[in-house]
């Protein structure tokens, strides 16, 4: 566990340094006049109409007009003003989270994981597990469920402790599945990818939780006040800018996070068992690539023929011995 974490760090780090690269800010222009052009439209010719017909709808039930009779006698007059826009607001953010999330995914993470994989891993083998079809696909039915999850859960809103917990989850739940598919398609097969989701879900998840976490600090702009209420038709983009900056940001730290993880997995795979382990020599690269070699690897040597009369024994010649005084003839058995 202390492995993927220092990893998690490793990763955080790296996508904040990477943020400030000019490509990276260039990409965030593009999900972001989509969205800008999205909310302001329908901030300027919506707005008010939707502001009066949530107000009518508050109005017409009566517990509700109770409570803002007595709150009105109470001297908060001004909740009544501010009720329907911040209702307003809780309908309207969480859509446009999950849309920014989803352009990020789309228009930005291909071309973030080119540059990180071009950067820092440029050996890593890309096995194309996902095309384009299959990450919209997947974006698109996880953001639908999660708007699903958005509107079962917005009666528990009104516990103040679940208002700060089931967002940033249901948001983090999202940010996590759409974002490690979208950084692994490129590199990691389909077993590769599935893999990963099973053997580093805990800090995949942690990543999701802290994006979700993050994506929900731009909403703190609408706690400015009542001036920062009336003044939502104009801060709607300045949020989808913040959202976008969120969410690219997730997105690096996904991307780092994983492929460091893609390259550590293959690199244990071609280790094999049989492999004799060295914490000094392992460290190399070439000893997972290639086993050492044994002793019975090598051929046996041939022997060695001995030269011709090496090691052989004499025999005297008759001359030899001649000179000794004695011939082979001569030899007698005694008694004879």
């Amino acid at each position: 566990m202390i492995k993927p974490m220092g990893r998690v760090a490793d990763s955080f780090w790296r996508a904040a340094v990477y943020c400030l690269h000019p490509q990276v800010i260039g990409l965030s222009l593009l999900p972001l006049l989509v969205l800008g052009l999205l909310s302001g439209g329908l901030g300027y010719f919506f707005w008010e109409s939707a502001v009066s017909a949530v107000r009518a709808t508050i109005e017409s039930w009566s517990l509700v007009e109770g409570l803002l009779k007595w709150l009105d006698s109470m001297g908060g007059q001004s909740l009544r003003t501010v009720l329907a826009p911040i209702i307003l607001l809780c309908l309207t953010l969480p859509p446009l989270a999950a849309l920014s999330m989803v352009l990020v995914a789309m228009l930005m993470t291909p071309s973030l994981v080119n540059l990180v994989g071009r950067r820092r891993f440029p050996s890593l083998e890309r096995k194309r597990g996902g095309g384009f079809f299959a990450s919209l696909m997947w974006s698109l039915g996880h953001t639908v469920v999660c708007l699903l999850l958005l509107m079962f859960s917005l009666p528990f809103w009104l516990i103040p402790p679940l208002f700060a917990v089931l967002p940033p989850l249901i948001f983090g739940w999202l940010g996590y599945r759409v974002f490690t598919f979208d950084s692994l398609a490129d590199h990691a097969s389909g077993p590769e990818r599935r893999r990963m989701l099973r053997e580093h879900r805990l800090p995949l998840m942690l990543l999701g939780l802290c994006t979700g976490y993050l994506g929900a600090a731009p909403a703190a702009i609408f706690s400015l006040g009542v001036m920062a209420i009336a003044l939502t038709p104009v801060l709607l983009p300045l949020a989808v800018w913040l959202f976008t900056l969120v969410f690219a940001f997730s997105s690096l730290w996904f991307t780092h996070y994983t492929l460091a993880a893609l390259q550590e997995m293959r690199r244990e795979a071609t280790v094999t068992p049989s492999t004799p382990l060295d914490e000094v020599m392992d460290a190399l690269p070439a000893n997972y690539a290639t086993t050492p070699p044994r002793v019975e690897d090598f051929p046996p040597d041939e022997p060695v023929r001995p030269e011709a009369g090496a090691g052989m024994p004499s025999v005297p010649t008759s001359e030899g011995a001649g000179r000794s005084g004695r011939s082979a003839g001569d030899l007698r058995l005694p008694g004879h």
